[in-house]
């Protein structure tokens, strides 16, 4: 006969106390969590999903000994088949992929404006993104119940005058601190009352489902937990200022955020025949790019943003390509006259201000490309698993409970 009023440990008493917090952020975001992070799961793989919509802009068939022409015949080419400012190009490194050309119409208030895509051994355009796919309205509506539970689709404020766009991102805003909240007491709780017997946390019993359930729960989320925490710790990022201050704070790299309204780039203007108009220097494209080769000596894509004015500096960003490349580019400030003033490489900068840069490479898993897509993708699935696995759990621990109390009354009947 067990002594069941013998003085529960501290230990125990901790464990407990953790559990019970870990139960109740679970059950009261658990709804919530399992659309948040079911939409993620999907999003993870945002960019290949819309170019597959599309892959007649995106991918090119050049033949075969075929010659790339000239960046600045290209862009010179499009500039007067369009009308609008050219504020940004984007050259691939592979060979079958289109170049893309952001160009800006009065009155655009878009940030980059629409993007052209052109056949680099042609010049031909092969469309622009002005007309949604099948898979950009998809991913929008993902996105919409990702962040805002689509309530930024109803018109009229459900509660007072919040407006419902700030109303979805507060509750997904609050069940992703509820959710990060369980994996640290999660992590906690995992740990067996014995290390030595730490290992029966890794494995998944099969036999008995009750037992199966209870091992995907925790064992699944212990393979994930540092990718399910990593997520969860960035996500209210972009629904509370409060956690977005603070988090920049922690990490040393607050900024006070300027009063003024800015405006988006804007950079070479264009009239309908083509021509710069005279403010600014014609701008040379393969020259800007041998300039930068011979900083950044390595394989990559650009994106060569213009300056506003003559006196503006250029901005160029170089991307690693690969399986395990990083999302983060290198930048390149240069002059008019190709003089360059300011190289900014990532791997250089300090910690902090790595981690502060990319928050939202974290949070969306593209982190070290493809590499850390997969990685993502499985932990999202996990984490879309945990609300039911854990209410299982729970539900089987109330039965357990029910019968036992209702055993003792018999016997002691």
């Amino acid at each position: 006969m067990t002594n069941s009023n013998k003085p529960k440990s501290t230990w125990e008493k901790t464990r407990k106390f953790f559990n019970d917090i870990h139960l109740w952020a679970g059950l009261i975001s658990g709804l919530v969590l399992v659309v948040v992070c079911f939409t993620g799961t999907v999003y993870v793989y945002n960019t290949e999903i819309r170019e597959s919509a599309a892959k007649h802009l995106y991918q090119v068939s050049p033949e075969k000994g075929a010659a790339r022409l000239g960046l600045t015949f290209i862009l010179e080419s499009t500039a007067k088949q369009v009308e609008g400012e050219v504020i940004s190009v984007t050259v691939p490194f592979e060979a079958n992929r289109s170049v893309q050309i952001n160009v800006k119409k009065e009155g655009d208030q878009s940030r980059s404006g629409t993007t052209y895509f052109v056949n680099p051994y042609t010049g031909a355009i092969l469309g622009n993104n002005s007309e949604p796919t099948w898979a950009d309205n998809l991913m929008k509506d993902l996105f919409s119940l990702h962040r805002w539970l689509m309530l930024d689709r109803i018109e009229k404020p459900l509660i007072g005058e919040l407006p419902n766009r700030n109303l979805g991102s507060y509750i997904t805003g609050t069940a992703t601190i509820l959710f990060t909240i369980g994996v640290i007491t999660g992590m906690i709780i995992w740990f067996p009352r014995k290390i030595k017997n730490w290992k029966q946390g890794l494995k998944i019993k099969t036999g008995n489902w009750k037992r199966t359930n209870h091992d995907l729960h925790n064992s699944l989320a212990f393979y994930s937990i540092i990718f399910l925490f990593m997520m969860g710790a960035t996500g209210p990022f972009w629904s509370f200022p409060w956690y977005r201050e603070a988090l920049q704070r922690s990490l040393g790299t607050y900024k006070e955020q300027p009063t003024e309204n800015r405006s988006g780039n804007v950079s070479t203007k264009m009239d309908s025949d083509g021509e710069q108009s005279e403010a600014l220097v014609p701008l040379d494209l393969e020259k800007i790019v041998q300039v930068s080769d011979k900083v950044l000596d390595y394989e990559g894509s650009y994106r060569i943003s213009f300056p506003q004015k003559p006196e503006d500096l250029i901005s160029i960003s170089k991307y690693k390509v690969g399986f395990f490349a990083p999302a983060a580019a290198d930048k390149i400030q240069m002059k008019s006259d190709l003089e360059i003033d300011e190289v900014q490489i990532f791997k250089g900068k300090p910690f902090n201000e790595r981690i502060s840069s990319s928050i939202k490479s974290i949070h969306i898993g593209d982190v070290y490309g493809s590499f850390s897509k997969i990685l993502y993708f499985l932990a999202c699935l996990v984490a879309t698993s945990l609300p039911f696995t854990g209410t299982l759990i729970w539900i089987n621990k109330m039965k357990k409970k029910k019968k036992t109390s209702r055993t003792a009354k018999e016997v002691l009947a």
